[in-house]
């Protein structure tokens, strides 16, 4: 986005700005599910603005995190001096999890909220608040049932902050990642009914690391069987093409015998439309 759209993003949701603020105020105290994302940082950010140190984050650790990500949130929540609770989370011990239904990621954090609420009461925090925020309300988000089972806290979604509005307040916040690519847990590059496994994560994490080193940033490598797919972002496709060769040479690196660049560009939520799932699917 261009200076100017930020600007004028930021102008015309200064009421929502507005309302996020009281809203987490009001909380007295709250734990923030800091996944180190664009959104969660931003949550993070703004609770630090108003609770101060009554602002907690927790990351939960599992096979589907990439080590990256488990950096860039120790390094995130230290530049934003939160305290950082780091919790190891255990959703691969769960057949249905692990059976990869359309419906994985409500097994998944329904294991995250559950160490959030363990954390929470042990800090004697008054709220716990995620990073779902009003676009999502479009996407197939199971995850956010398992949030609203668990009286999991919105606080973007419930001030109809968007996610464009959400990368230009974090840009005049000064945070890293307002520009930052949508992420996923790694378990989302493996097809519905498939099921997951940490040799395949651990296979898609290291051919991922790959592109990575080649200077891509908005991609995917999508799992099936001996073939890594590979999604790049419509601004990165030319990129991608010219340096195929170094591309295929990644991904067989990770253990794939083929590679292929799909020609459509990645988007968030593809393998939801291609598993036929109808939208809007989430309320609240």
């Amino acid at each position: 986005m261009r200076p100017d759209d930020l600007d004028a993003i930021r102008r015309a949701s200064e009421p929502k700005l507005a309302r996020l603020k009281s809203d987490v105020a009001a909380c007295g105290s709250a734990l923030v599910a800091f996944s180190a994302g664009v959104d969660s940082t931003f949550v993070l950010a703004v609770a630090r603005e108003v609770l101060g140190a009554g602002a907690v984050a927790l990351t939960a650790h599992s096979p589907s995190v990439p080590q990256a990500e488990r950096a860039e949130a120790r390094a995130l929540a230290a530049r934003l001096g939160a305290r950082h609770l780091e919790v190891e989370s255990h959703e691969q011990d769960d057949p249905r999890y692990l059976a990869n239904g359309a419906d994985r990621c409500y097994f998944c954090k329904s294991e995250l909220y559950r160490l959030c609420e363990r954390a929470a009461r042990d800090a004697g925090l008054a709220a716990i608040l995620d990073g779902f925020n009003a676009d999502d309300r479009r996407d197939h988000r199971p995850g956010h049932q398992a949030a609203l089972e668990r009286r999991i806290r919105s606080p973007l979604a419930e001030a109809g902050l968007g996610k464009d509005e959400v990368r230009a307040w974090s840009e005049a916040y000064g945070l890293p990642t307002w520009d930052k690519p949508q992420m996923a847990c790694l378990a989302s590059r493996i097809p519905y009914g498939t099921p997951v496994t940490a040799e395949r994560l651990a296979q898609v994490e290291r051919a991922e690391a790959g592109l990575r080193a080649l200077g891509l940033r908005d991609f995917r490598v999508r799992h099936h069987g001996d073939i890594g797919r590979v999604e790049v972002g419509e601004g990165e496709l030319e990129a991608a093409f010219a340096r195929r060769a170094a591309l295929v040479e990644a991904v067989k690196a990770a253990g794939f015998r083929l590679a292929v660049l799909d020609l459509e560009p990645f988007r968030s939520g593809r393998l939801n439309a291609l598993a036929g799932i109808a939208l809007p699917v989430v309320e609240g």
